[in-house]
């Protein structure tokens, strides 16, 4: 049996990652990634965060090492039938934020200076009561939290979740409204047209045109069969 839910986020706080750099400005793409997700739903297993048998920290609280696992992370939730969409705007704003730092050689590289050369930045950041939307398939029931944190400042954002009723698998050839993980989806699907969001890790498409298996439901067509899958 499949279960799929549609869920929303709203956001209580500022949210803020680099999408992209533009010389001083940080801006934030307002699409919240399908990798990021699962992380903030609590989704990967924490045993999964370890590295190592010999580092006993776990990733929710200490980093050794600024090196992505994402293939390690979540090629485990294909064998529950767990997976996450990407999650796209519903309704967003954005605010611009400027911050300062002076020059810090001598304290860095115990450096003689005496000057005190400010310097700066802009960040873009999607502002709160920006609201998102995502889909979740799963092979069991799930209870997902009425709190996540999301992006660099650990952001919070309210989860609503709806149950949708239940899906019929037909193939063919049709649209897909939300956001998609091209490397997700390529393998079990024709992909024909679509656009492109340039975001790191991977970037994602939207407004798809599919051929393939998917489940209606709802007045939607979600493609069926999509996994994690990791660049070789």
């Amino acid at each position: 049996m499949t279960f799929i839910y549609r869920c929303q986020l709203e956001l209580h706080d500022s949210l803020y990652y680099a999408t992209r750099e533009i010389g001083r400005l940080y801006e934030t793409e307002p699409v919240i990634h399908n990798y990021a997700l699962c992380y903030a739903l609590g989704l990967v297993d924490s045993e999964v965060y370890s590295t190592s048998v010999a580092e006993e920290h776990s990733y929710r609280y200490f980093c050794p090492e600024q090196v992505p696992k994402y293939e390690e992370h979540l090629t485990p939730l294909n064998k529950q039938g767990i997976y996450v969409t990407p999650a796209r705007s519903l309704s967003h704003y954005a605010m611009l934020n400027t911050w300062k730092y002076a020059n810090n050689n001598y304290h860095v590289e115990m450096e003689k200076t005496q000057k005190n050369i400010p310097s700066f930045g802009r960040a873009k950041e999607i502002a709160p009561e920006s609201r998102f939307e995502f889909l979740l398939i799963s092979q069991k029931s799930l209870t997902l939290p009425k709190w996540i944190r999301l992006g660099k400042w650990m952001s919070k954002a309210a989860v609503e979740v709806t149950e949708l009723s239940q899906s019929k698998l037909i193939a063919g050839e049709y649209v897909f409204p939300y956001l998609l993980n091209p490397l997700d989806v390529m393998f079990s699907h024709q992909v024909i047209s679509y656009d492109v969001v340039n975001m790191p890790p991977v970037s994602l498409i939207r407004n798809v045109r599919l051929r393939g298996q998917f489940y209606e439901t709802d007045k939607l067509k979600i493609p069926a069969g999509m996994q994690y899958r990791f660049r070789s």
